[in-house]
């Protein structure tokens, strides 16, 4: 089975490493009752270090959490009036009277990630990493309901988890 992330090496690049390094201040949470391997949460932390560093983002406070799909369905009804869970659902706490950096929280659901990246031959990290990068960049102002808007974000979801390693999901659709 073909993954839907094309993995040119599995590791991400020294350059982008060095980014990492000389980034902006980020505070990143993560938080649930889903069990993750520390490996796991470095990576969702890259991920959102990524995303910020490559947006310029000085500061930044950004939770993830990971939750079931009786918890995200739940906050999908609430928030959005849609039935049942979703994959990602982002928060954008930023208050307008201040300028402190980006604030989010980001839902991650664990049960749709897994079941995704069962399906497209990847794992439940990578899966979560494309769900945190799409997160983040929606507090970034990045738009995914209009088929051009959606493009644009996806090619920069692409970009950003290449530079993770884990290569590109959406280029193989363009």
């Amino acid at each position: 089975m073909t993954s839907r992330f094309d993995t040119p090496s599995g590791r991400a690049s020294s350059h982008f490493e060095m980014n990492m390094a000389i980034a902006g201040t980020y505070q990143i949470t993560i938080s649930g009752r889903a069990s993750l391997s520390a490996s796991a949460r470095t990576l969702l932390r890259h991920a959102v270090k990524a995303v910020l560093s490559t947006h310029d983002v000085p500061q930044a406070k950004i939770g993830l959490r990971l939750v079931s799909d009786e918890e995200m369905a739940v906050m999908n009804q609430k928030h959005l009036g849609h039935e049942g869970p979703t994959d990602v659902l982002t928060f954008d706490l930023r208050d307008e009277d201040t300028d402190c950096g980006l604030e989010g929280e980001i839902a991650l659901c664990v049960d749709t990630a897994r079941r995704e990246g069962e399906s497209m031959g990847h794992g439940v990290e990578a899966e979560l990493a494309l769900y945190a990068v799409h997160g983040v960049l929606h507090l970034l102002d990045y738009r995914d309901d209009v088929k051009a808007a959606a493009a644009e974000m996806h090619e920069m979801e692409d970009r950003i988890l290449g530079s993770l390693g884990l290569g590109s999901v959406y280029a193989s659709s363009r």
